[in-house]
């Protein structure tokens, strides 16, 4: 194990059965081992966190919408990764709609990871979108680096990210088994809603 070249050290650690103290040892920003204490390596350096502080990973959130390009005044990615990390969140994975063009396409998804160039405070992952007519752009968008999709059953609220029929997902689904890919589906039933 390569020895740390930064340790943060705190009284109370979020562990995974506790809270405990503990110190964090680190290489070249990563997260290595956490041992105890008192445990410190000679010559490297040290955070001490303050008692009343809790040390504890970051948190992810799912289902976020951050709007660039096209609608950066709804939400961007500066205003969204900012906001996150002031929060504790260390990770957004962005809905492929409200943006324009949405997330359903490689070259909407290009379009994606251009406007976010330069302006992250986190990281961020993309969700991909199924559309009604999209099938032949799942796999392409999968190898691309989209972390699962997702669809609408009604009306998704913005006219460039349509809603799939039965239809629909019978084509994409196949798709998305044989790439091992999760859809997240908004799945209110139509009748009712309207």
């Amino acid at each position: 194990m390569r020895t740390a070249n930064l340790v943060i050290r705190a009284k109370q650690v979020v562990l995974s059965n506790r809270i405990a103290p503990a110190s964090i040892h680190i290489r070249d920003g990563i997260i290595t081992s956490i041992s105890s204490f008192e445990n410190v390596p000679p010559d490297c350096e040290l955070i001490e966190i303050n008692h009343e502080s809790i040390v504890m990973p970051g948190l992810v959130d799912t289902h976020v919408h951050i709007n660039e390009p096209g609608r950066t005044n709804w939400e961007g990615f500066a205003t969204a990764t900012q906001a996150a990390a002031a929060g504790g969140v260390t990770t957004l994975i962005d809905m492929p709609l409200n943006s324009i063009p949405p997330t359903t396409t490689v070259a909407g998804f290009n379009a994606k990871l251009e406007a976010a160039r330069g302006q992250c405070y986190v990281d961020v992952g993309f969700w991909g979108g199924v559309v009604p007519g999209n099938t032949g752009e799942l796999a392409p968008l999968f190898a691309a680096g989209v972390v699962g999709f997702k669809c609408f059953l009604i009306h998704s609220g913005v006219d460039e990210f349509p809603n799939v029929t039965e239809a629909d997902l019978r084509a994409a689904l196949p798709e998305l088994t044989k790439l091992g890919a999760v859809l997240i589906v908004h799945a209110e039933v139509p009748g009712p809603i309207s």
